[in-house]
């Protein structure tokens, strides 16, 4: 555990509130300062751009960032073959290799460019889709960047603002106790923000999440698809609706109709789902009639066979992606380790951004707790692990969870104590936690291994 989660768990409620304030000023000058507006304003402009206009915009941006990745981004520099180089200097995508998560993984420095040295970096370290950490650094320029086209094209399409309060389910440990009687959220006063926790969603505790969104007067919603499914479903069986809030933006896993549904019903609005990477090196978002429209000015989009040739459209494939948002960390041909395809079909808003038909395998198992509580997202226990290079939960029964990681140098007793300590945080002391390293953590057909496994019974899993 971080010293910043240590210190805030010791904190009084009140302070509690008070730090998740001073956190959100800073942030908000970080993600909100000078230069956002025009951001947003130059994002709006390009929504309506033929795609005649789109492929000429982009290519003129790769001739402008090959050659600087080849010529100015270390990694790149040692790791392209001169022919590779040479394809590069002319803006020719299609000849360069596909980049792996690991060599981000391992060297981030690597990928930042060098005539950019002096520039202020900001740290985003997250476990990813796949429970392995990474390191993602940004400028305070491409952080306002990334906010301003998710206002423009996410919030902005959907009918809200981030000037409007909104409640976020996310892998914060906003509520450090696990046997918390509540409340279980924290606020931001200064973006009117709600943080819920995702570690405390149970029936019996439905009724105090509706009720800070009502305390607060949250006008959208925003974060873990299936947490907002999971406390929708909650309150419906219990007949009870959200007022007031006008759209859910769900990020992080797919949504599917059965969940999009229920929260429909539950929050009485529109449900927008947003389709991302922790990379920040491409965004999706779903228009006012469901299509999903990626944003060719967030980052070139390819979806690839085995063979590396392009899919049809409706051809599932590999997701790879050359950010164009954040340049500078530079990922080219980025192998984001998702699967989707494309939609050939126009779309009836008439925006002529390319669509995604589908994106495959983004709903990750749930943990229960012994008491009932349902926790996604739970591969968060790895972020800022630095001895851990993989991890994966895996739920052997209500009250035994045992934990997969492949160790790096440096691995001790003191990660395995703070491992249990963080599931335990999450789950009560009466689970068991088996910490167990290993080589490797098995892939599936696909290549991909799960961050969450549940191996609970059918039964016991339906019971919830």
């Amino acid at each position: 555990m971080g010293r910043f989660d240590a210190l805030y768990a010791h904190l009084p409620r009140w302070a509690q509130h008070t730090t998740v304030s001073l956190y959100g000023t800073y942030w908000y000058w970080l993600r909100f300062g000078p230069g956002y507006a025009r951001y947003v304003e130059e994002y709006r402009a390009r929504d309506r751009w033929t795609a005649a206009q789109w492929q000429s915009w982009q290519q003129q941006q790769l001739k402008e960032l090959l050659p600087l990745a080849a010529q100015r981004v270390p990694y790149y520099h040692q790791h392209w073959t001169e022919e590779q180089k040479a394809a590069a200097m002319t803006g020719d995508l299609s000849a360069l290799p596909l980049l792996n998560k690991d060599a981000l993984r391992a060297q981030p420095n690597a990928f930042l460019r060098e005539d950019e040295a002096s520039e202020r970096n900001i740290a985003m370290l997250t476990s990813g889709s796949t429970g392995t950490p990474l390191r993602r650094l940004v400028t305070v320029a491409e952080m306002r960047r990334t906010l301003a086209i998710r206002e423009a094209r996410s919030a902005g399409w959907a009918g809200v603002s981030f000037a409007e309060p909104r409640a976020t389910f996310s892998g914060r440990m906003v509520e450090p106790n696990p046997a918390s009687t509540g409340p279980f959220y924290r606020f931001n006063l200064m973006e009117r923000q709600v943080y819920l926790s995702a570690f405390h969603l149970r029936p019996d505790t439905a009724r105090q999440y509706l009720a800070a969104l009502h305390k607060h007067s949250v006008r959208w919603l925003t974060g873990y698809a299936v947490s907002y499914s999971l406390l929708a479903r909650m309150l419906v069986e219990q007949n009870l609706r959200a007022e007031g809030i006008k759209a859910v933006i769900t990020t992080s896993e797919k949504v599917t109709p059965e969940m999009r549904a229920v929260m429909n019903e539950a929050y009485q609005c529109r449900v927008f789902e947003e389709y991302s990477s922790v990379e920040n090196v491409m965004l999706a978002t779903e228009c006012e009639h469901g299509r999903l429209h990626v944003s060719p000015d967030a980052g070139v989009v390819e979806v690839l066979r085995e063979d590396g040739t392009a899919c049809a459209p409706n051809e599932p494939g590999e997701v790879v992606v050359t950010g164009l948002m954040c340049a500078h960390q530079m990922l080219i041909r980025f192998r984001l380790g998702d699967v989707a395809c494309w939609d050939a079909a126009a779309c009836p808003c008439g925006r002529q951004m390319p669509v995604l038909k589908e994106v495959v395998g983004r709903i990750e198992d749930i943990v229960i707790g012994p008491d009932g509580r349902e926790l996604v997202r739970f591969h968060g226990i790895f972020v800022g692990q630095p001895h851990v290079r993989e991890g994966q939960i895996i739920q052997e029964a209500l009250d035994c969870i045992r934990v997969l990681v492949v160790p790096v140098n440096g691995f001790a007793q003191a990660d395995c104590d703070d491992i249990v300590e963080r599931v335990q945080q999450r789950l009560g002391a009466q689970v068991n936690v088996i910490v167990e390293p290993v080589e490797h953590i098995p892939r599936t057909a696909a290549g991909k291994f799960q961050a969450v496994i549940n191996r609970l019974p059918r039964t016991v899993q339906s019971i919830r």
